[in-house]
């Protein structure tokens, strides 16, 4: 059996597509458990609304969050103490799964003797602000890492992984209670495939291939304070390492373009296109807006390293109306 499970705070205009994306899978050997974790608005009804139309969908109310855990890492605990399946699926509220997707990662789970198997799901984008944003994360990721890497080295610097979808062995979950180990990291997905690598065991982070889809964002603004949340503490909280890779990205080729020959000028941009070009087919994204908006797109990207820097020294994160402690 999987136990999918559920995180969801303030996410009644979200997480029926998501429950009604389980309903149509064709695996049905599913427990499907919701916790909504201290909710403002309507989750908990309307959830339990759809629980009475399925005995297989069961909500939670979750506990008050205790000292030194972050909202999300403390829901995801609980949920996993009320799990019964042999493997664990913690999904994001706000994603949206593909029927055959249950039945796709169990496979690859099997054939990889993995402990986890973590997909990055394609973005879906709704307004210009957005696409100035949101393909910042596959653009970052992707040009750092190969993700084979993740797989085939346990070494854990090549670490990427998605908190949208991290599916789990249930037993070595319980056995190393993963999240209460990583109960107060703001990045808890790269935490947690990092500690298992530590571990020796094997762990996956793959593109989801159109399986699993997510708005992260509705606006410019939402993107801007989800992004400058994490993109510090994607460089480990190191501010050197951040300048070092905007440099790399941003100030480096436009101070060697500027002293380049028309025609090797030309062939810079040329790569920069097709980089901008593969990155955005590999991530089910739309190439030609990318590249057209590649150039705000990398002033966003300078504008939230500069807020989150500021965020991380003023220690003024704040998510979902809770504050992250730094």
């Amino acid at each position: 059996m999987v136990s999918i499970l559920i995180p969801a705070r303030n996410e009644e205009g979200r997480i029926e597509a998501l429950l009604q994306s389980i309903s149509n899978q064709s695996y049905q050997n599913l427990e499907i458990l919701i916790l909504d974790d201290q909710s403002t608005d309507a989750t908990f009804n309307l959830c339990t609304e759809y629980a009475l139309l399925d005995d297989r969908f069961k909500v939670f109310k979750g506990n008050k969050l205790p000292d030194g855990w972050l909202g999300k890492n403390y829901a995801c605990h609980q949920l996993s103490k009320l799990a019964k399946g042999k493997y664990l699926l913690f999904i994001d509220a706000d994603t949206q799964i593909k029927e055959g997707l249950i039945n796709s990662v169990l496979h690859r789970m099997k054939l990889g003797k993995l402990a986890l198997l973590s997909l990055f799901t394609n973005q879906i984008m709704g307004s210009i602000g957005e696409r100035m944003v949101v393909p910042l994360m596959h653009f970052i990721l992707l040009n750092l890492l190969p993700l084979r890497l993740v797989r085939i080295s346990k070494n854990s610097a090549f670490a990427a992984a998605s908190g949208q979808f991290m599916l789990f062995e249930s037993a070595l979950y319980h056995h190393h209670s993963w999240h209460a180990q990583v109960k107060d990291k703001v990045l808890e997905d790269i935490e947690l495939i990092k500690l298992i690598k530590t571990y020796r065991y094997n762990a996956e982070a793959l593109l989801a291939n159109g399986y699993i889809s997510c708005r992260m964002y509705k606006s410019y603004e939402e993107g801007i304070n989800g992004f400058s949340k994490n993109l510090l503490a994607g460089f480990n909280k190191n501010i050197g390492a951040l300048i070092c890779y905007l440099m790399l990205v941003m100030i480096g080729p436009l101070f060697i373009a500027s002293y380049l020959p028309f025609h090797l000028f030309m062939f810079a941009l040329t790569l920069i296109i097709l980089s901008r070009v593969m990155i955005s087919l590999l991530s089910g994204q739309h190439a030609l807006w990318n590249v057209l908006l590649h150039p705000f797109q990398m002033a966003t990207l300078l504008f939230i390293a500069i807020l989150s820097v500021q965020k991380y020294l003023s220690k003024t994160i704040t998510w979902k109306g809770r504050t992250i402690k730094q």
